[in-house]
């Protein structure tokens, strides 16, 4: 469990860099990253998406911590992972984006599904009958 635990933090610890710099530097984030310059108006939907990168980063230091009790946001982690990387081939195949800028993203996106999918806690007949869909549960 403890690959586990550790890989947990690992995507947490990702996802709160994340936030804070789409949170206090977008605009530059972006571009450093090698997208096109957006208009000074798109660091409003992208602080937004930051706080859900900041919320999600927290939140997985608190599964690492007893994630037989977070199966549910597990799966959400996972879910989030499948839709990057099918964003990340659409618009890869699309020619929107090179594989330069969306290749790192899409391994990662595919590691983390293929590592929280394996190493997840498995359903234990006790685990059945309650509810764990509170992240404090």
């Amino acid at each position: 469990m403890r690959k586990f635990t550790v890989l947990l933090q690992v995507i947490g610890v990702v996802q709160i860099v994340l936030g804070v710099l789409y949170l206090f530097v977008p605009l530059q984030f972006v571009s450093l990253l090698g997208h096109s310059l957006p208009p000074a108006d798109i660091a409003y939907p992208l602080g937004m998406l930051a706080a859900r990168f900041l919320a999600y980063g927290v939140g997985m230091f608190v599964i690492a911590r007893a994630p037989e009790q977070h199966r549910f946001w597990i799966t959400n982690m996972i879910f989030i992972q499948a839709v990057d990387l099918a964003v990340g081939l659409f618009y890869t195949a699309t020619g929107v984006v090179g594989i330069a800028l969306s290749g790192l993203p899409m391994f990662n996106a595919t590691l983390f599904i293929i590592l929280l999918t394996l190493w997840r806690p498995k359903v234990s007949p006790s685990s059945l009958g309650s509810s764990n869909l509170e992240l404090g549960a």
